[in-house]
This record gives structure tokens, C-alpha cells and sequence, in this order.
């Protein structure tokens, strides 16, 4: 036993510079239900899995050091069935979120696409497989 024994991701967090915007930007936005919300850490149910939102600083562990502005640290995939990526789209630009590149389907992959960014400058993809 041992770190073979791992199989899955079910717990994300997001160092943050812009807690409360980017709080808002996953509970307004992106819908996703809060499951725990303090003022330093809040965690959004996401299917089984919680992504977490937490500020980017010194804390019990180590220092998380600073992040450029404009720089992702990570992207986030999201997947949909099939006719919410386009439905998605939409609903993104009627609430004025800037997106990155419009539904594209790509072959190689077998992937319909959506790119945008959080208020942390993380890429995010929503996507349905074909």
C-alpha cells in the first residue's frame, strides 16, 4: 500500500489573490453550490468533488509565494454533455464574461471546447467528448 493506491482527485484548491471575487465568480457564475463558507476558505460541491478557494500567502505549511498577474497556475476542465457546452457559451457572455476561445470542436480529441478565465487568471475549459 502506498501512493499506487491512489485514484482519483476529489478535493482542488485555488490559492487566491482575489478571494471575494473570485468567490462570487464560482457561486454566481459558474453555479456551483457552496458546502462550506468562511471568510478564509470557501469549498464549492462540483459533482463529487470540492473545489476549494483559500488566499494565496504565508500559513502552517509554507509560504505560497506570489503569482504574476495575467499567469494561470492551473486549468480547470469541467465536462458537459454535448449541447451545454454551446449552452454554456451562452450563458457566459450574457453575464459579460470575457472568453478566451468561443465552442470549437476538436477531432483529435473527440472534444467540443470552451475557453475562459477565472478572476485568479486560471484557465478554465468546459468541454463535452464526442
Amino acid at each position: 500500500m502506498g501512493l499506487g493506491e491512489i485514484h482519483n482527485i476529489d478535493h482542488t484548491i485555488l490559492l487566491c489573490r482575489r478571494m471575494a471575487e473570485t468567490r462570487a465568480f464560482y457561486r454566481d457564475v459558474m453555479r456551483f453550490p457552496i458546502e462550506t463558507d468562511r471568510e478564509n476558505w470557501v469549498s464549492f460541491r462540483v459533482g463529487a468533488a470540492l473545489l476549494t478557494l483559500r488566499p494565496r500567502g504565508v500559513w502552517s505549511v509554507c509560504d505560497d509565494g506570489a503569482s504574476l498577474p495575467g499567469s494561470a497556475a492551473v486549468q480547470l476542465a469541467f465536462r458537459v454533455p454535448p449541447p451545454a457546452v454551446d449552452a454554456c457559451h451562452a450563458e457566459l457572455l450574457a453575464k459579460g464574461v470575457p472568453i478566451l476561445r468561443e465552442p470549437t470542436d476538436l477531432p483529435g480529441w473527440r472534444h467540443r471546447t470552451l475557453f475562459l478565465r477565472d478572476p485568479e487568471d486560471n484557465i478554465i475549459e468546459i468541454y463535452a467528448e464526442y
